[in-house]
């Protein structure tokens, strides 16, 4: 087993290589406005860290948010044309369960991300494993904390409302990857590589023109 994973739906652009036993090379940077541009060097360096070439992958496993549209899609639409090239599968997991997988916790806790728009992305998890409920989008205010531990940048964003964080704040690909592996070890069902969104994009077709009349 050689799983590629990476995620770009929040600032930090991420990228890692698990062969079944451990993560075996990850590469991360955060710059929220060049998915495009850092995503396939960060491939590129955990290849060549690895000592593999892409040809040795034998699982593609993409972050599916939820995220801002145009970075998530840079990861997904990754992720479908290496697995179609390389003729191995893809599968997507929801980004806010890298980030819990990431903190290590086995008790009740958030796990939330930055939304934009003076929101989070959010969801309520049993242990790092397993999520009881969620993903949703929300005011910060809104979040049902109750007491609950918070991780992820969402928490870093607004600790008077949501509490003091713990790490991680991002979803780092060392923790996709190792949770997909687990998974596909474990004989678990894995999604495809289809993107959760909870709002329309920011971009909208332009309607029809005007009518001018003299």
């Amino acid at each position: 087993m050689l799983v590629l994973a990476f995620d770009t739906a929040t600032p930090a652009v991420t990228a890692a290589l698990h062969d079944g036993a451990r993560v075996v090379a990850e590469s991360t940077t955060v710059d929220a406005r060049r998915h495009g541009e850092l995503l396939a060097p960060a491939v590129e360096t955990v290849l060549s860290e690895a000592g593999v070439s892409l040809r040795d992958v034998t699982a593609i496993v993409a972050g599916s948010g939820p995220g801002p549209y145009t970075g998530l899609r840079v990861g997904l639409m990754t992720a479908q044309a290496l697995a179609t090239t390389l003729g191995v599968p893809a599968y997507g997991i929801c980004t806010l369960d890298a980030v819990a997988y990431g903190s290590g916790l086995t008790g009740p806790f958030i796990a939330a991300t930055d939304a934009r728009r003076k929101e989070v992305f959010w969801a309520r998890y049993a242990d790092a494993r397993t999520r009881a409920d969620g993903p949703f989008v929300d005011r910060p205010a809104d979040v049902p904390v109750g007491g609950l531990p918070v991780v992820g940048a969402g928490a870093e964003l607004y600790p008077d409302v949501l509490g003091e964080s713990s790490a991680p704040p991002y979803p780092y690909a060392g923790s996709l990857a190792a949770l997909a592996a687990e998974r596909l070890a474990a004989g678990a069902p894995l999604d495809p590589p289809r993107p959760i969104y909870l709002r329309r994009p920011d971009a909208v077709a332009p309607g029809a023109p005007k009518r001018v009349t003299a």
